[in-house]
């Protein structure tokens, strides 16, 4: 049972992206439901990585910003072919 009603018609992104069991949830919650649930998904995120800080340091602060490099770059790249 879903608390959301989804279109018919996912693009095919959209039904990989949500058939992953929790970051699925997560987008689909921020994508089609309240408008606040993005503020409670980056907050949940942040908490995350502060928890990674406190259970592992100093590879728990680099290691994810290490992870997101690769889509910074495209996003760089994307922006600037216009």
């Amino acid at each position: 049972m879903s608390a959301i009603d989804l279109p018919r018609n996912l693009p095919l992104g959209q039904r990989v992206l949500f058939a992953i069991p929790l970051l699925g949830r997560i987008a689909k919650e921020v994508t089609y439901g309240d408008s606040d649930n993005i503020y409670y998904a980056i907050a949940a995120g942040l908490s995350l990585w502060g928890i990674a800080i406190l259970l592992f340091g100093i590879p728990g602060l680099y290691i994810p910003a290490l992870a997101l490099v690769p889509v910074i770059w495209t996003l760089l790249i994307l922006i600037s072919r216009g």
